[in-house]
């Protein structure tokens, strides 16, 4: 059987990140689509968020570069469940975008993935 990853995405802005394995945070790195007035209100699941966010520079990149340190946490002795955090500001575009791709990514892989998206449902944060 295939290692089991749980990818949580989280805002940064909603509270502490939660206890991880492998913690990522997108915040200063990828621009925000927050920034852009006809983005701010939609969230990762909707289309013109994931492709700002995936088209960003770094962001593929990463993607791939988390997928290995994955593997190499999960071929450890006493590996276990491998646990990843990816945090932005709000919880809303970035983080949930970027744990999609992922998922996607280590599930190609034969990884089983669970993920959970902790603050994307919550109201946009006024900057």
């Amino acid at each position: 059987m295939s290692a089991l990853v749980e990818i949580l995405s989280f805002g940064y802005l909603h509270g502490e990140p939660p206890v991880a394995d492998l913690t990522l945070d997108l915040r200063h790195h990828f621009r925000d689509p927050h920034v852009s007035p006809e983005l701010r209100y939609m969230t990762a699941a909707d289309e013109p968020v994931r492709t700002a966010v995936l088209n960003t520079a770094g962001i593929a990149a990463l993607v791939e570069a988390t997928a290995t340190a994955v593997a190499a946490f999960a071929a450890g002795p006493s590996a276990g469940v491998v646990t990843v955090a990816d945090g932005c500001a709000g919880g809303r575009h970035r983080a949930p975008t970027f744990a999609g791709a992922l998922a996607e990514r280590l599930r190609a892989d034969g990884f089983r993935v669970a993920v959970t998206h902790r603050d994307m449902h919550r109201p946009v944060v006024q900057r």
